[in-house]
């Protein structure tokens, strides 16, 4: 177990899974075999505020139950409101559960649904975030627990005197999770223990929160989730479908399956609230900052406050000795905001660096010259040092590699045929963060090796890397190494977000293997939560730099994203395939921000009318021509043991706002609510 062996982190490894994914072998919550399983379907709401009074189901449905508030078995109040299923009359928000049919096939449920009859008492309704709303108020905290505004210097003092100033406005729309695999759950009793088949990135908080509202302690909800389809934040906490299929399963006394269909991913999992951003700077002729205000505007529900750190990655980003951020929030007859990748930097981020390109053309320096001008050698805010932060190396290495030099800075000078092109950057911070967790490390005696964690592998590749982590703290091929992951009864681990799962779960993999190579024992646990609580929080962020090229048809107002690159500073890279499949999608899920996704709000209804894929807008192959990411060797000692930052949200932090930045370069058009669509150019 000591002998010398190539080091497996930070080599190209291929997904472990992947050979069960390609061939159909790997299951998801939805395809466990399970006798005897029934089908649950949800009755949404119509309306978007209301009291329900009663349902009326066909009898002559083939319906094993219909549940609803006037029969369902009560619940314990659970911490998050929308787990409170089926037990008021209270209607909150349109497409909210209001009963739930269960029937012995999928189709007699979904048909059997359909003929429900609601009487519903509808009420008025207020659905529209606008900036002058008499219900805004601030938050106490903004997510997940940050002060929702902060303040240095005298801002309108600074911004009063300053030579050159920028005060613009930008919006941006409500923005859906869709991930590929649905919210789906079977759910089983045994006795009285609970087992969950469940899509999440979090399956020792899904067993915490769904035991909760069954009145059962954690370990007696068992969780599985092997393998799930993507989630972006989505699935991170428990959702209705998994208390629903629990209900239903112990009404009717066989398991019960309940997947959501795709329409209900716009109402139940969560979205990005909308932001209507002010951001104002002032500077000197020389293009230093000396004020920077960032105040966002933005929704929740009446249900439960989530409030989005839209403004937050302004406290790190430049340098200014007068600044404010601040949020603002109302609660409108929506569904719940909740986390969708990179929650906070990726609204936050399009708003700041846009204005910092604003600002650059109104000094008439170049883009990259004036965020290098401001680089603060320490936070702004606190004064903490950087544990490392190399931004401007991003921007200088990014820069050489795209052919920025020689850029034409006016807008509007290069036109190929129809087509108008420019070129645009923007920079990209996200915190450094771990997690408590727990790890279990077992040698089975025939030199090989068990690690066990309850992490949940999303799709980013985690079960891989944590076999190479394993591998390397143990002192052994990697082909040596079993990782089980994706059941609630493992050791504990953190939720998969907040780009913290390598982190928090290595450092814990790391600990145990090398409890079990020291020890000498067969079996070693290592918890991290001690090491994890004594890390200073502020100075640990991941940094990059985006560059876009795209054409606009001069005729029809057609964008195309002709080049899309990103450099980015990360610590170390545990597994360069898995790490370019991660700031790629990040930057492919920005380009979607940028030019595509926008849900459209339908004021009278309550809802959002492009609600499917059909219409709801997402980047397809055709639109990604040519697209790259590179990362510094950067070398980071201080944040974890392996030395590595997070990388599953940077690549949509700036990568928007590189392609708005570009787009005006091309055109001289400043679009300052996204999407940029082809009408909001040609109408200018």
């Amino acid at each position: 177990m000591t002998a010398t062996v190539p080091g497996a982190v930070g080599a190209a490894l291929a997904r472990l899974e992947g050979p069960e994914k390609v061939t159909g072998a790997a299951r998801y919550a939805a395809e466990y075999r399970q006798e005897d399983v029934a089908y649950g379907w949800i009755v949404h709401s119509p309306v978007p505020r209301g009291r329900l009074n009663a349902v009326l189901a066909d009898p002559a449905a083939d319906a094993l139950a219909v549940l609803w508030h006037g029969n369902a078995p009560r619940l314990e109040p659970a911490d998050d409101p929308e787990l409170d299923v089926l037990q008021s009359d209270r209607i909150s928000y349109r497409g909210q559960p209001v009963a739930l049919v269960v029937a012995a096939t999928l189709e007699e449920a979904r048909r059997a649904a359909q003929v429900v009859q609601l009487d519903i008492a509808a009420e008025e309704h207020d659905t529209v975030l606008r900036a002058d709303h008499p219900g805004l108020y601030t938050p106490e905290k903004v997510n997940p627990a940050f002060p929702a505004d902060t303040s240095q210097g005298d801002i309108e003092a600074a911004l009063r005197d300053a030579p050159f100033t920028v005060d613009v406005t930008y919006r941006t729309p409500a923005l859906h999770n869709n991930a590929m695999e649905p919210h789906a759950t079977i759910a089983r009793w045994d006795g009285d223990d609970l087992v969950l088949f469940d899509s999440n990135q979090h399956p020792s908080g899904i067993a915490a929160a769904v035991g909760t509202v069954f009145g059962l302690p954690p370990e007696r909800v068992h969780v599985v989730t092997e393998h799930v389809g993507g989630g972006f934040g989505s699935k991170g906490s428990a959702r209705p479908n998994a208390v629903l299929a629990a209900l239903a399963a112990k009404v009717v006394g066989r398991p019960v399956k309940v997947v959501l269909p795709r329409q209900a991913m716009f109402s139940l999992v969560g979205y990005r609230t909308p932001t209507i951003q002010r951001i104002r700077l002032g500077a000197g002729p020389d293009g230093v900052l000396n004020a920077i205000d960032h105040v966002a505007i933005e929704q929740t529900s009446r249900l439960y406050e989530f409030a989005e750190q839209t403004t937050v990655a302004t406290r790190h980003m430049y340098a200014a000795a007068n600044r404010r951020t601040g949020h603002r929030l109302v609660r409108l007859d929506m569904p719940t905001p909740r986390w969708m990748r990179a929650p906070g930097e990726a609204p936050g981020m399009v708003g700041l660096e846009c204005a910092i390109d604003e600002l650059a053309e109104k000094l008439d320096l170049d883009p990259i010259e004036l965020r290098i001008r401001n680089e603060p050698p320490v936070e702004p805010e606190s004064g903490t040092p950087f544990t490392s932060r190399h931004f401007v190396q991003c921007l200088r290495e990014g820069a050489e590699r795209f052919g920025w030099a020689g850029r034409d800075p006016r807008p509007r000078q290069r036109r190929e045929g129809d087509w108008w092109i420019g070129t645009g950057v923007a920079g990209a911070i996200y915190p450094t963060m771990a997690q408590p967790s727990a790890a279990r490390a077992r040698d089975l005696g025939d030199g090989s090796f068990e690690v066990s964690i309850a992490a949940a592998d999303i799709g980013t590749g985690a079960r891989t890397i944590l076999a190479q982590i394993a591998a390397d703290a143990l002192g052994v091929p990697v082909e040596r190494v079993r990782i089980r992951i994706g059941d609630s009864t493992l050791p504990k681990a953190s939720v998969a977000g907040g780009s913290s799962g390598s982190a928090s779960w290595g450092w814990a993999v790391t600990g145990a293997c090398r409890e079990l190579r020291d020890s000498g024992r067969a079996e070693a646990v290592f918890d991290s939560t001690e090491q994890v609580n004594q890390q200073e929080k502020d100075g640990r962020h991941a940094f990059g730099a985006h560059f876009a090229e795209v054409r606009v048809d001069a005729v029809t107002g057609e964008v195309r994203v002709s080049r899309l690159f990103g450099m980015y500073a990360a610590g170390r890279i545990l597994n360069p395939r898995t790490a370019r499949s991660q700031f790629l999608g990040g930057m492919i899920m920005g380009m979607g921000m940028a030019l595509h996704e926008e849900g459209v709000l339908d004021p009278d209804m309550g809802q959002w009318v492009n609600h499917d894929l059909a219409e709801y807008h997402i980047p397809a192959h055709a639109d990604v021509e040519s697209i790259d990411a590179e990362w510094l060797d950067e070398q980071d000692e201080k944040i974890n043991p392996m030395g590595s930052k997070g990388i599953g949200e940077i690549g949509i932090v700036g990568s928007p706002a590189a392609i708005v930045n570009a787009v005006w370069h091309a055109t001289g058009i400043r679009v300052r609510d996204l999407p940029v669509r082809l009408d909001k150019l040609l109408a200018s």
